[in-house]
């Protein structure tokens, strides 16, 4: 016998009051029976005769205590299912009320949860719409259905997105790679052009630095040359001017012939001076 049979035979022969396995149970016209001690001991805490009216403590129908009648078909049910618990050395599952401690079987439509009998008279659940378990499963086992089943439409739908994200996540990968690529060749070939290009002005750079060398060296031995001829015809007519008469005139035509060809005069025009950017050409 599976635990879930055992639950539901539970169910049937507990004592909503005492929520053990009824003992001698004692049925109501309404259907709903109870242990003897706690039917009846209820009905005396309560004062009322075996004449007067009572209700049943589930689904409150009026009752007479009188009119109590044992149920010997339970009885064996509770007694046998004690039998089978024992031999099992366990008890089974009973979801109590956290507030009273009684067993949980009705439900309130209001509140959307279940109470036990002493919940349900109490003044949070007075005036409200109060069923049996069993009255409400099939309504929400229902709705709970419909809801599954739009939920799982839901659920395949967003599994369709995702797959289609993931396609689109991929395709759009497989699109940069050959972009990247493109990019990275296209700037390898500017780098290479640019190489190129740095080469070829520093070449065109050292021969103008080559020929300005050049320039500057000739005008340099020209103007040593002319300084040279300069202090030679200098100390000439310095001498010529601190001796005598005759040394003063002596060859004086060709003194002067010196003196009107020398001239210091470089290529200072051809030196170069500021450096003219290099083009491109």
């Amino acid at each position: 016998m599976t635990s879930a049979v055992l639950v539901d035979i539970q169910d049937e022969v507990t004592c909503p009051i005492c929520l053990e396995l009824l003992t001698e149970p004692l049925s109501i016209d309404c259907g709903h029976s109870f242990c003897q001690a706690c039917i009846t001991g209820d009905s005396k805490e309560l004062g009322i005769g075996q004449e007067e009216e009572s209700s049943c403590p589930v689904c409150q129908t009026s009752y007479q205590p009188g009119n109590l009648r044992p149920n010997r078909h339970l009885a064996n049910i509770a007694d046998r299912l004690r039998e089978v618990v024992l031999g099992l050395g366990k008890q089974l599952k009973v979801v109590l009320c956290a507030h009273h401690g009684e067993k949980l079987q009705l439900f309130c439509k209001e509140d959307g949860k279940l109470i036990c009998w002493l919940c349900e008279r109490s003044q949070e659940h007075r005036g409200h719409h109060t069923f049996l378990m069993e009255e409400v499963a099939q309504e929400y086992q229902e709705k709970f259905q419909e809801s599954l089943k739009k939920l799982r439409q839901e659920q395949q739908e967003a599994e369709k997105l995702t797959a289609v994200i993931r396609e689109k996540r991929a395709s759009w990968k497989n699109q940069m790679e050959p972009e990247r690529h493109r990019i990275q060749k296209q700037f390898d070939q500017l780098r290479s052009i640019l190489d190129r290009e740095e080469q070829r002005q520093l070449k065109k750079l050292e021969e103008e630095e080559r020929k300005g060398l050049n320039i500057i060296a000739e005008a340099e031995g020209e103007l040593m040359q002319q300084s040279q001829s300069l202090r030679k015809l200098i100390s000439d007519l310095e001498r010529r001017c601190q001796g005598s008469t005759t040394e003063l005139l002596q060859d004086v035509s060709d003194v002067a012939k010196r003196i009107s060809f020398i001239k210091v005069t470089p290529k200072v025009a051809h030196i170069p001076g500021t450096l003219k950017r290099l083009t491109n050409t």
